[in-house]
């Protein structure tokens, strides 16, 4: 074994404690901060495949977008003062799906015929993943921001109106 695979399966591993985390814990603040813990540690994955262009792409967009969105979230909807369980009826089937989708997932990862070697890693210039965003996916990037942004407003519209209705 490789000082590389040890590297992926630690890293591997502390993705996959990080969205055992998630999932887990009854506190949405702790389930965010793990999210966070679990997104970059997929960053430290696409810096292990030599793909440093959408590890720095993960670290900006999603474990500090996303994780700031969901810390807005939390202080909007004021989510601390909710007392009732999280757990209902519908675990054993959440139990039973998540299995089925690991089982259909890991089958999947070994019949299917990959195109060439791990070891070849395919170099794809900076500059041909900014060409192909803002030349062919320009208008679906603007289109998503805008809905994010229409999103972020509804929130705290209505984040507003339930603190009015209080008063």
């Amino acid at each position: 074994m490789t000082v590389t695979e040890v590297i992926f399966y630690f890293i591997a591993a502390a993705t996959v404690l990080g969205a055992l985390g998630v999932v887990a814990t009854g506190r949405v603040a702790y389930a965010a901060i793990s999210l966070v813990f679990t997104l970059l540690a997929v960053a430290a994955l696409y810096i292990l495949l030599a793909s440093e262009f959408l590890a720095l792409v993960q670290v900006l967009l999603y474990a500090g977008g996303v994780a700031v969105l969901l810390l807005f979230v939390l202080m909007l909807t004021r989510a601390r003062e909710l007392t009732s369980g999280l757990d209902g009826a519908q675990k054993p089937f959440a139990i039973v799906a998540g299995l089925s989708l690991m089982g259909v997932l890991i089958s999947m990862v070994f019949l299917t015929t990959w195109p060439r070697r791990a070891s070849e890693p395919a170099v794809v210039s900076v500059n041909a993943i900014g060409d192909r965003l803002f030349r062919d996916f320009a208008l679906p990037f603007e289109v998503a921001s805008l809905v994010l942004l229409v999103a972020l407003i509804g929130a705290i519209v209505l984040a507003r109106t339930e603190e009015e209705e209080e008063e």
